[in-house]
């Protein structure tokens, strides 16, 4: 099944080349595929996954591994921030 997956900022390394740029490629991955099984799948820190969003709902960390996702799913990842 195809999925849209999204990685900013120093996350997006972990994209093929040709989509680190725009931050988001279409992937095809197995039926039935976890959140926590495409972040390791693409060799995503899970410890860097911070926010997590699957069509913009918000994951938890402790739910990842459980978090089935769909056809057409938009898999969001953002790294920590910080600022000052």
């Amino acid at each position: 099944m195809n999925i849209t997956l999204k990685l900013f900022a120093t996350l997006s390394v972990h994209l093929p080349p040709e989509a680190r740029r725009s931050h988001q490629a279409a992937v095809e991955v197995q039926a039935g595929a976890t959140v926590l099984g495409v972040i390791e799948a693409f060799r995503v820190p899970p410890a860097l996954c911070t926010l997590v969003l699957v069509n913009g709902t918000y994951v938890a960390p402790e739910a990842l591994a459980g978090k089935v996702l769909a056809e057409g799913d938009v898999l969001a990842i953002w790294p920590p921030v910080g600022g000052g």
